[in-house]
C-alpha cells in the first residue's frame, strides 16, 4: 500500500513539473486566425472523444445490463 502512493505521489509530482505545451500547440493558441483556434478546439475535442467511444464499444454488453437493471428498478 505504501508503494503504490509513494508511486501514485511521484507520478503527481511529475506531471505538475511538466506544464508545458508543445511549439505548435503554443504557435496555433497564440495566433490571431479565429480559424486557427477553432481548429485547435475541434483538435482537442476528437483526441477527448475518441477514447470515451472505444471504452464504449469494449463495455457495451454491460452499459446495456446496467441500463436494462436500472429501467426496470424504477418501474
Amino acid at each position: 500500500m505504501r508503494t503504490k502512493l509513494l508511486i501514485f505521489l511521484g507520478f503527481m509530482i511529475y506531471s505538475v513539473a511538466s506544464f508545458s505545451q508543445c511549439a505548435m500547440c503554443k504557435a496555433v493558441a497564440e495566433d490571431t486566425e479565429v480559424e486557427a483556434q477553432s481548429a485547435l478546439n475541434a483538435g482537442i475535442l476528437y483526441i477527448m472523444v475518441i477514447p470515451y467511444i472505444i471504452l464504449f464499444f469494449a463495455f457495451r454488453k454491460k452499459i446495456a445490463g446496467f441500463i436494462k437493471e436500472f429501467r426496470s428498478a424504477k418501474g
